[in-house]
């Protein structure tokens, strides 16, 4: 059985959502960001980066294996699971890129606006405009790619169950996501999976 070290936020909620995809067996582990579980001891030793989340795979060659970054966690449980990323050359390669457009641009750059938006200390106007203003652009560039496919790599992957978490929050960014009718319909169409619904509340917390 996986062990998974999780919170409540997106960049958790793609890998609960990939682990009810797939229907890997796994036992969720609760790491409360706001109080610091981080940065405890045991939980460095499986992320030296004290970031969520993590899984520890118990099945791997050599004895169990702890993987941290939710991209690496993702291409993983594909693999091991045989599932939602192309063994074809050219397909596994657009599915790469739009995992790395998620976890390069949406990840940090969402992130930020959630920040600066919602949680700094005192505004930060400068901050806000740009984060917000990116977070649009980023929203635009999503919209075009969905205007041609009906998920980002074309057939539903890791890629979508990346990305939506973060859109998820829209209202976060400042965005309207009726702005953006191709995400629109991209959005619900997942939204609408039992998978991704049991994924988005893990951890009951």
């Amino acid at each position: 059985m996986i062990d998974f070290y999780t919170w409540a936020t997106p960049n958790c909620r793609k890998v609960s959502i990939m682990l009810e995809e797939v229907g890997l067996p796994y036992r969720v582990h609760t790491v409360d960001i706001s109080k610091g579980d981080q940065f405890k001891p045991e939980y460095v030793a499986i992320n030296p980066n004290s970031k969520i989340p993590a899984i520890i795979d118990p099945d791997m060659p050599g004895g169990p294996m702890p993987i941290f970054e939710s991209g690496a966690i993702l291409i993983h449980l594909a693999e091991k699971a045989g599932r939602f990323l192309s063994s074809d050359p050219r397909d596994r390669t657009v599915t790469i890129e739009w995992l790395m457009f998620q976890m390069g641009n949406v990840g940090p750059m969402f992130g930020q606006a959630h920040h600066f938006r919602r949680f700094a200390p005192e505004p930060v106007p400068y901050a806000i405009e740009r984060y917000t203003k990116e977070a649009a652009r980023l929203y635009g560039v999503l919209e075009h790619r969905l205007g041609e496919v009906e998920y980002l790599a074309g057939e539903y992957s890791i890629a979508d169950m990346a990305t939506y978490p973060w859109v998820a929050r829209y209202e976060w960014q400042g965005v309207d996501i009726e702005d953006f009718p191709n995400v629109r319909r991209w959005f619900d169409a997942i939204a609408g999976r039992p998978a991704v619904q049991r994924g988005m509340q893990v951890p009951k917390i």
